[in-house]
């Protein structure tokens, strides 16, 4: 039977290469994201080039209404999940704690922390129905360590690594296995986002060093994914050799 992967955050960077890498070996993929028109041309692409099922749903996994509606009413064959990646996650604003503002902080508590547990509430139900299942959460180095004006970041990325260690113990009864993958420096879209569309800024924060791409980590992903049933690899930190901490990184500008 052809299994079937769930990735949040798939229009774009890890979701997106990770949707690949797991198209390539053969799942169904249910590929969620906000922009409907990126979504769908992913979910083409990937159904032209691998020969595989893709469901592109297009909500925002901050709407815990949306999150039910579109995943609490999956049709079949699409409600028997066997891998869940959390993905859907992004960094807005770099300010001081003091200079900070809400709405940047609500944008990142609600994706990374709330949006994370609405969808993994639903889908670790339909694995438990089902006898078992996977889920890897995307945390960060800004979860193990914090760094100047990371504050809210570094905060929601750190619950996601209390998180991914609470879910273990929740749900290994169940034969699920959560994992937590934590990327340092990767050149994707974040730095776009929490620039909020500076170029320049974001072009900045990868110059004089080879960051880690997207693939990198959909690698890592993979490597988890494809582990025997009775391994669990459940904490890896991921950063290019170039960063040896959250905020120390060799440049040759």
């Amino acid at each position: 039977m052809t299994k079937i992967a769930l990735i949040t955050g798939a229009t774009s960077g890890i979701g997106e290469a990770t949707a690949q890498l797991l198209a390539k070996e053969g799942y169904n993929l249910i590929i969620t994201g906000r922009r409907t028109a990126t979504l769908t041309s992913v979910a083409s692409k990937l159904e032209k080039n691998f020969r595989i099922k893709v469901l592109p749903l297009s909500f925002d996994v901050r709407e815990l209404n949306q999150v039910e509606h579109y995943l609490g009413n999956l049709p079949e064959p699409w409600n028997e999940i066997d891998v869940l990646v959390n993905n859907a996650g992004l960094a807005v604003g770099l300010s001081p704690i003091n200079q900070g503002t809400i709405d940047d902080w609500e944008r990142m508590i609600d994706t990374n922390i709330k949006g994370l547990l609405y969808v993994s509430k639903i889908v670790s139900n339909i694995m438990i129905n089902r006898g078992g299942g996977q889920i890897i959460n995307i945390g960060s180095i800004a979860g193990k360590a914090v760094y100047p004006n990371g504050n809210v970041y570094c905060a929601s990325k750190h619950a996601v690594d209390a998180l991914s260690r609470g879910m273990m113990m929740d749900l290994h009864s169940h034969n699920i296995r959560v994992s937590q993958v934590c990327p340092g420096a990767a050149e994707t879209e974040f730095s776009q986002v929490r620039f909020k569309g500076d170029s320049e800024k974001a072009a900045n924060v990868y110059k004089g060093f080879t960051p880690l791409t997207a693939k990198d980590i959909a690698d890592v992903i993979l490597f988890i994914v494809k582990a025997p049933p009775h391994v669990n690899i459940s904490d890896v930190t991921v950063m290019p050799t170039a960063q040896a901490s959250v905020s120390i990184i060799h440049k040759t500008l």
